[in-house]
C-alpha cells in the first residue's frame, strides 16, 4: 500500500508523463497484471512517450491479461529490457484502440514485433504473402491481415517507415491479401478455376502504390478462358470467382471484415459486367469512356490472379491513357468531375475534410495527374501510378517549379500522416479530423507534436492546407511564365511545345497567342513585370475557369497596358484581395464588361473598393450627371460627360452582376436570382433615367438656357418604367409637355418638339460610349402620331380613340426626368385607364387574348426556335407579363398592391392577393427571372442584344457559365431552360387563355 506522499508524487509524474487521468493510470498500475514492472521507470517513460499514455496503458493491461500463466513473464520481461519491442508495442497500443482489440484477443500475436532484422524493417510483397501462407479461410486470413498490419503500424508509429514507405506497404500487403483470397475462392471452386484465367488489376491508391490504413480496394478484373474452354462459360466461372475473392474481403465474420473491394471503376460501372475479356475492355475504352475512366487507369496495375493476362491489359490500356489529353473538352471534364466530388462534401464537414475539401488531399493528386495526362504523352518518365514519385518526376522535368514541388512534397505527406493516424485509431475509414480535444491531442501528439498538440496540430494543419490550395493553381501555370520570361536560372524549364501542350489542355484555344501574351506581360527586371509574375498564376487560373479564357487574358494585357505606368493598378491587384480575382472574372466573362473597361481602364479601382461594386441611387446619380452638364461648355461636351457617367455605371453594374453570378472563392455565387436580376433592372433604370435628366439639361441649355417655353416631362414605358432594362434595353418613352403661362400652344410644341430632336442626337453621337436609343413608338398614334402632346392632347386621345393593349401599355408608364409636378399629373390622368374601374370587361379581356395569339404567330422571327426564345417564346417574357397585365387590369382597381409597374411585384401582390395559387405564382416568376438573366447573358458574352441563346459554343459556354452551369453542361441549360419555361406555359395557358 503506498503512502500519501508516495502516491501524490506518482499522480504528479504520471501527469508529467502525458496522463490525462493520473488516478485511473495510478490503478492499472497497481493492477496485478503488471506485478513486477510497475515501478521500472523505462515503462513510464515509454508510455508517456506514446500518442496517448492512458489508452496505451489499459492496452497494455489488457494484453497482459489476456496472456497465459507461462507467457505473461515472457512479454513483461521482454518490454523491459528490449527497446524495440517496448518501443513498437507501446507506440501501436498508444495509436490504435482496434489493434489493441486484435492484441487482446490473440495474445500471442505480439510476438510479430519482436524480431529486428533488416528484412523486418523493411518487409516486401514476398513477406506479407508468406505471412498470409497459412490462412485458408476468411476468418483465418483476417487474423494473419492484421498480424501483418500490428508489424506496418509499429514500424509506422515508431518512426521507422515514413509515410509514402507505409502507404506501400499497404498496398503490398492489400496485394498479398488479394492474391490470398484468389487462392481460397479457386481452392473452394477448382473447377470454375481450372477453365478460365482471372487477372486482378488494382486501381486508385492500392494501384498507385499508396494506400491507406482503411480503404475501399478498387479493382477491374480480365478474364479469359483456359485450356480450350467455352468463353462464355469461362467468364461466368470468372465472375464467380471474382465474386468469393470479393465476399472473402469485404463480409464481416467473427474477426470483423479487411476492406471492401470495390469494382465499380471497371467499364460501365456497377451497371456492367464484373469481369470481361481484354477485348472488351479495349472495346469500351476505345468507344465509349469518358475522361476520367482514362485518369483513373493512370494508376492500373496487375497485382493477382493469371500474371499474362493482367500484363496484357496493362500493355493495351497504357497508350490510351497517355492519348486522354488530346480528347475534347479534356480539362473540362476533369475540373467537373473535381468539383462534382467537392459539391457532394456536406456543408457541415467541408472544414473538416482532410481528402476532398479544399486544400485537401485530392488537389494534389488532381493537379498531379492532371499535369501526368497532359505531359505524360510525350514524356514517359512521368507515367508512375503513384502521386508523390510523379510530383518528383514532374520537377525533375520542368513542368512543375522545383520549390512549389518540395512545399507540396511536404504538405501531402503531412495530410497523408494526418489521415493514416486518424484511421489507425479505430481502422475505420474516415477523412474527417476529429473534433473531440482528445482525440485531437492523441492526433497531434502521435505526429510530434507534443508541446500544444491540439494548437500546433491545428496551426501546421492549416498552413499546409493553405499551401495545397495556393500551389494547386500555381502549379499549372508557374513553370509557364519561367518558360518564357526565364526566371530561374538553372532549372530545367518548358519547352515552347510543352507549354503550348499545357495551356491547350488548360482550355486556351490559341496557345501561341497566349504565350506572346503571357511573355509581354512577365518578361524583363521592372517593378511592373515582377508584380505581374506574381499575379499572373493566379490570374491564368481564374481565366481558365472561365469559357473564355483567351478571352480573358488578352483582356488583361489590354488593362495592363494601358494602366502599366499608373503606380496604383498593380499595388491594387496585389494588396487587395479581391480586386485580381473580381478582376479575372469581368475579363474572361465575355465583351461587354471589357469593351465598356477598355474606353476608361481606370474603372479598375471600383472592382477593388468594397463599396465599388454597390449601385448608386438615382438622386446621386441623377446629381453627378447634372453637376457636370453644368460644367460643361456646349451641349456636346455636356452629354459626353453625361455619357462617360453611364458607361462607368454600366461597368460597376456589370461587374457586380458577374461577380456575384460566378462567386469568388471567398464567397458564393448569388442563389437568390431574382436578387440579381432585380440589382441591375433598377441599377440600368435609374442610369438611363439620369443621362435622359442630362440630356434634356444640355439640350435646353444650349437654346434655351434655363427655362424651356414649356413645361416638360419624360415618361417611363415598357421595361425602363417597369424598372426592368437590361444592358442591351432601348429606352421606351412617352414625351408630354405644357405651355407655360403666355407662351403660345404652338411655339411651346415647337420647343418641346426640338429638345426631344436634340436630346436624341446628343445621346446618339457616335463616340467611345455606347449611345442611348430613346424608343417614343408606344405613343398615341404610334410612329403616325405626333412624338409629344400636351395632357388635354393625352385625355383627348385616350377618351375617343384608345385601344385596350394602349391602357395595357400604361400599366407601366413611370416619370422618369423633367418636370415632376407635370408627370404627376400625367399618371393621374392614365391611372383611370390603366385601373379601369370594376375591372375589364369581356371584350376587352377578348381583344387582348386575341391580339397576344396574333403576336404569337406572326411576330416569332421567322426560323426562330419558340421553345428558346427569350420575349416572344413559350412560357417566355412576354407571356408572363401579359398574364400578369391581364390581372392588373382586371383586378388593380380593387387590389391596391397591383398598381405597380414592375411585373415581379405585381405578381406577388396577385399572389398576396388570391388571385393567383402560390405554386403558379412562383412557376410564372422563375421562368420570367430566367429568361431576363439569359437576356442579360446574351448582352455580356455578344455585346449586343439578343432574344435567343447564342449558337457558337464557347459563347454559348459562357452564357452558361453566367447562369451557374459548369462547363460542359449547355444541354442541361437548354433543357432546364425549356422545362421552366413549359412549366410556365402551362400556367399561362390556364391563367390567361382559359381564366
Amino acid at each position: 500500500m503506498t503512502t500519501p506522499g508516495r502516491r501524490s508524487s506518482t499522480f504528479i509524474r504520471l501527469l508529467r508523463s502525458g496522463f490525462t487521468d493520473p488516478s485511473a493510470a495510478a490503478r492499472l498500475l497497481d493492477s496485478g497484471a503488471l506485478a513486477g514492472i510497475r515501478t521500472d521507470p523505462t515503462l513510464l517513460d515509454a508510455l508517456g512517450a506514446t500518442a496517448d499514455p492512458d489508452l496505451a496503458l489499459r492496452g497494455l493491461v489488457r494484453l497482459a491479461e489476456a496472456q497465459s500463466a507461462e507467457e505473461r513473464p515472457v512479454l513483461l520481461d521482454t518490454l523491459v529490457s528490449a527497446k524495440p519491442l517496448r518501443d513498437r508495442l507501446l507506440g501501436v497500443l498508444g495509436a490504435s484502440e482496434a489493434l489493441a482489440d486484435h492484441l487482446a484477443r490473440h495474445p500471442r500475436d505480439w510476438h510479430a514485433l519482436v524480431t529486428y532484422e533488416a528484412a523486418d524493417l523493411h518487409p516486401g510483397l514476398a513477406e506479407f504473402e508468406q505471412g498470409l501462407s497459412q490462412a485458408h479461410d476468411p476468418v483465418a486470413l483476417r487474423v494473419a491481415y492484421r498480424r501483418c498490419l500490428l508489424s506496418i503500424a509499429a514500424r509506422d508509429v515508431c518512426g521507422t517507415i515514413d509515410v509514402a514507405q507505409t502507404a506501400a506497404e499497404l498496398a503490398d500487403l492489400a496485394t498479398a491479401t488479394l492474391r490470398a483470397a484468389l487462392r481460397i475462392a479457386s481452392a473452394a471452386a477448382p473447377e470454375d478455376a481450372a477453365q478460365c484465367r482471372l487477372a486482378v488489376i488494382a486501381m486508385g491508391k492500392c494501384g498507385g502504390n499508396e494506400l491507406n490504413y482503411v480503404s475501399d480496394v478498387d479493382v477491374i478484373f480480365v478474364g479469359d478462358a483456359a485450356n480450350g474452354a467455352d468463353e462464355s462459360k469461362a467468364l461466368q466461372a470468372a465472375t464467380r470467382l471474382a465474386s468469393h475473392l470479393m465476399r472473402i474481403c469485404s463480409e464481416t465474420t467473427v474477426e470483423g471484415t479487411i476492406w471492401p473491394v470495390d469494382a465499380n471503376l471497371r467499364p460501365e460501372g456497377r451497371n456492367g459486367p464484373l469481369v470481361r475479356t481484354l477485348a472488351s475492355h479495349l472495346a469500351y475504352y476505345q468507344r465509349w469512356a469518358k475522361t476520367w475512366e482514362f485518369q483513373a487507369l493512370l494508376k492500373a496495375r496487375a497485382v493477382a490472379g493469371d500474371p499474362e493476362l493482367g500484363a496484357q491489359y496493362i500493355d493495351a490500356i497504357t497508350p490510351l491513357v497517355w492519348q486522354a489529353a488530346e480528347r475534347e473538352n479534356f480539362v473540362a471534364d476533369v475540373q467537373q468531375m473535381r468539383r462534382r466530388v467537392v459539391d457532394n462534401i456536406p456543408a457541415s464537414q467541408v472544414d473538416r475534410e482532410l481528402k476532398l475539401g479544399p486544400g485537401g488531399l485530392r488537389d494534389v493528386e488532381f493537379a498531379v495527374q492532371l499535369l501526368q495526362l497532359v505531359h505524360g504523352r510525350s514524356d514517359p518518365a512521368l507515367h508512375s501510378g503513384t502521386t508523390l514519385d510523379a510530383l518528383h518526376a514532374l520537377a525533375a522535368g520542368g513542368y512543375v517549379g522545383r520549390a512549389d514541388a518540395a512545399q507540396l512534397n511536404d504538405a501531402y505527406r503531412f495530410l497523408r500522416a494526418m489521415e493514416h493516424r486518424i484511421q489507425l485509431y479505430r481502422l475505420r475509414r474516415t477523412h474527417l479530423v476529429p473534433e473531440d480535444e482528445a482525440d485531437l491531442r492523441r492526433l497531434g501528439r502521435s505526429l510530434g507534436l507534443r508541446t500544444e498538440p491540439v494548437a500546433e496540430l491545428n496551426k501546421a494543419w492549416r498552413r499546409h492546407a493553405t499551401v495545397v490550395r495556393r500551389l494547386h493553381e500555381k502549379l499549372f501555370y508557374r513553370p509557364l511564365l519561367d518558360a518564357v520570361a526565364q526566371l530561374a536560372p538553372g532549372e530545367t524549364r518548358l519547352s515552347p511545345q510543352a507549354a503550348g501542350q499545357r495551356l491547350e489542355a488548360l482550355g486556351y484555344a490559341d496557345p501561341a497567342s497566349a504565350l506572346r501574351h503571357l511573355e509581354a506581360l512577365a518578361s524583363g527586371v521592372t517593378r511592373k513585370a515582377a508584380i505581374q509574375r506574381t499575379l499572373l498564376p493566379v490570374m491564368l487560373g481564374w481565366f481558365a475557369d472561365s469559357a473564355d479564357p483567351d478571352a480573358g487574358l488578352l483582356n488583361f494585357r489590354k488593362v495592363s497596358d494601358a494602366l502599366g505606368k499608373t503606380p496604383w493598378y498593380l499595388r491594387l491587384l496585389r494588396d487587395e484581395g479581391a480586386a485580381a480575382e473580381n478582376l479575372a472574372r469581368v475579363l474572361s466573362a465575355g465583351r461587354l464588361a471589357p469593351d465598356l473597361l477598355m474606353r476608361a481602364p481606370e474603372a479598375v479601382a471600383l472592382l477593388g473598393d468594397p463599396e465599388g461594386l454597390q449601385s448608386r441611387t438615382h438622386e446621386a446619380l441623377e446629381q453627378e450627371v447634372l453637376a457636370a452638364v453644368g460644367r460643361a461648355d456646349s451641349a456636346e461636351a455636356a452629354v459626353a460627360a453625361a455619357r462617360g457617367v453611364r458607361r462607368r455605371e454600366l461597368f460597376r453594374t456589370a461587374a457586380a452582376d458577374i461577380i456575384a453570378s460566378y462567386g469568388t472563392e471567398d464567397s458564393p455565387a448569388e442563389e437568390d436570382r431574382g436578387a440579381l436580376v432585380d440589382r441591375v433592372g433598377n441599377a440600368v433604370s435609374d442610369l438611363t433615367a439620369a443621362t435622359i435628366a442630362g440630356a434634356l439639361r444640355a439640350a435646353v441649355g444650349a437654346e434655351w438656357g434655363e427655362t424651356l417655353p414649356t413645361r416638360f416631362a419624360v415618361i417611363g414605358v415598357g421595361r425602363f418604367g417597369g424598372h426592368e432594362l437590361g444592358y442591351g434595353s432601348d429606352a421606351d418613352v412617352l414625351f408630354v409637355h405644357e405651355p407655360r403661362e403666355g407662351v403660345d400652344e404652338q411655339e411651346a410644341a415647337k420647343a418641346a418638339q426640338a429638345v426631344i430632336a436634340e436630346m436624341r442626337r446628343l445621346l446618339q453621337l457616335p463616340t467611345a460610349d455606347p449611345p442611348l436609343l430613346i424608343d417614343a413608338d408606344l405613343r398615341p398614334e404610334g410612329r403616325s402620331g405626333p412624338l409629344v402632346r400636351t395632357l388635354p392632347s393625352y385625355a383627348a386621345y385616350y377618351r375617343r380613340w384608345s385601344l385596350t393593349w394602349e391602357s395595357q401599355a400604361l400599366l407601366r408608364a413611370e416619370p422618369v426626368a423633367g418636370d415632376p409636378e407635370l408627370g404627376r399629373r400625367f399618371i393621374e390622368l392614365i391611372d383611370p385607364l390603366r385601373y379601369p374601374a370594376e375591372g375589364l370587361g369581356d371584350d376587352a379581356v377578348r381583344e387582348i387574348r386575341r391580339l397576344k395569339a396574333r403576336m404569337e404567330s406572326e411576330r416569332l422571327p421567322r426560323g426562330a426556335d419558340p421553345t428558346l426564345h427569350t420575349k416572344l417564346g413559350r412560357g417566355g417574357l412576354s407571356d408572363v407579363e401579359w398574364t400578369v397585365q391581364l390581372i392588373q387590369m382586371r383586378h388593380a382597381w380593387a387590389e391596391p398592391g397591383l398598381r405597380t409597374t414592375r411585373t415581379r411585384e405585381a405578381l406577388a401582390a396577385a399572389r398576396a392577393a388570391g388571385l393567383i395559387p402560390t405554386e403558379e405564382a412562383q412557376v410564372l416568376d422563375e421562368a420570367w427571372v430566367l429568361a431576363t438573366r439569359v437576356r442579360n447573358a446574351v448582352m455580356l458574352v455578344r455585346g449586343r442584344a439578343g432574344d435567343t441563346f447564342p449558337s457558337e459554343a464557347r459563347e454559348l459556354a459562357a452564357v452558361g457559365r453566367y447562369l451557374g452551369y459548369a462547363e460542359g453542361t449547355v444541354g442541361e441549360l437548354l433543357d432546364d431552360y425549356r422545362r421552366t419555361t413549359r412549366r410556365a406555359r402551362a400556367v399561362v395557358d390556364d391563367l390567361f387563355y382559359a381564366g
